[in-house]
């Protein structure tokens, strides 16, 4: 079911708590939702640590939960949005503390996945689902949420975020004469070193020594503090790069890192949320993917330089191939990144640095 929704919905709340990646999804579509519908008002209930990112977009109401503490961030979801009732709740997000959570949010109509994409059985707290479709990237199957509001086909939409006073602070790094290269090398350590998406780091000195021997080039390494993170910057400082180089693991909040992104000329990352950054900031990204698809959760306008590896680790570690397997199939061996080589980046470094330079002289 939909209606004309741009004459009748004013308040609309969007349910996409974490994660970082999948809320700069959920970006596009709110983008798209702003441009179609430029009258509704936004509430946007979102994780304590990926409203740091998006806190001064305009036009948006936030309501902030830290579903570390999910009795607490119902009881405050309730207490918050007492008295507003909204037109529809878009739960982009299939997880069982979203569903909690949206138990508290009051709405007549509370619009879900399909079946085949809602986990922990987000059908039983909706009332209203996206229509199915296939091998959809993520990105896309978020704006299908607008398009069943508004009966219209459109796109993600992203608009570079302005980060004051990060832009500034970050500055001071970013040498404007030169092509910089932001890494980012670890993907998200939520899972351990189980599940680890994170491309050795003997390979990113490599591409580091490569990237410093190009002319005009600098390269910004960043990332957070987990101990494989940790462990890549120690063994980065050994190995005293020129001063072309600069480490910033640690030393970044993910503001920093995004302004980092903005600021910088490209991208290379695994499967992580600066990744999407980078294409919320219309930044060229070399994504490394092997134990996730690139056509559901790739950098968005990336592909062309994004390493794909992950039909082969599919065969080699899960013993499926893609026509087989479901959509969404993760590969659970990090011994798959393996199969991404440094030639393999060095020829996308080269293909980017001449799309970079190309840009900026046009």
């Amino acid at each position: 079911m939909s209606i004309d929704l741009p004459k009748v919905a004013n308040q609309i709340c969007i349910l996409r708590l974490s994660a970082l990646g999948d809320c700069c999804h959920a970006l596009g579509a709110i983008n798209r939702l702003k441009k179609v519908m430029p009258d509704s008002k936004i509430t946007w209930v979102i994780g304590k640590n990926e409203y740091q990112l998006f806190k001064n977009i305009e036009d948006i109401d936030f309501h902030v939960v830290d579903k570390t503490n999910l009795m607490g961030a119902m009881l405050e979801t309730r207490r918050a949005l007492r008295g507003k009732k909204f037109d529809v709740v878009l739960n982009m997000h299939a997880s069982m503390s979203a569903n909690l959570i949206s138990m508290m949010i009051s709405s007549e109509r509370k619009i879900g996945f399909d079946k085949e994409r809602s986990r922990d059985k987000q059908h039983l707290f909706c009332n209203e689902f996206i229509p199915a479709k296939k091998n959809q990237h993520v990105a896309d199957g978020m704006v299908d949420f607008v398009n069943h509001l508004t009966n219209k086909n459109g796109h993600p939409v992203w608009e570079p975020l302005n980060l004051n006073p990060e832009e500034d602070e970050i500055k001071k790094y970013i040498d404007e004469n030169k092509v910089t290269c932001l890494i980012s090398p670890c993907s998200s350590q939520r899972y351990g070193k189980k599940y680890n998406r994170s491309w050795s780091i003997e390979n990113f000195i490599e591409v580091i020594k490569y990237l410093l021997g190009q002319k005009n080039a600098q390269v910004i390494i960043t990332g957070g503090l987990s101990e494989t993170e940790v462990e890549y910057s120690k063994k980065i400082d050994a190995e005293n790069f020129s001063e072309d180089f600069v480490n910033l693991i640690g030393k970044t909040s993910i503001r920093g890192m995004a302004a980092l992104v903005k600021h910088s000329q490209f991208i290379i990352s695994p499967d992580s949320g600066p990744a999407h950054i980078g294409t919320v900031m219309n930044k060229p990204v070399i994504g490394l993917y092997a134990m996730s698809n690139l056509n559901r959760s790739g950098p968005y306008y990336s592909g062309k330089w994004t390493i794909d590896k992950y039909p082969e680790a599919l065969e080699t570690f899960e013993g499926k191939n893609i026509e087989s397997s479901k959509w969404g199939q993760k590969v659970k061996d990090p011994d798959a990144m393996q199969l991404i080589k440094v030639n393999d980046v060095i020829s996308k470094i080269d293909e980017v640095i001449s799309y970079v330079n190309k840009r900026h002289r046009d």
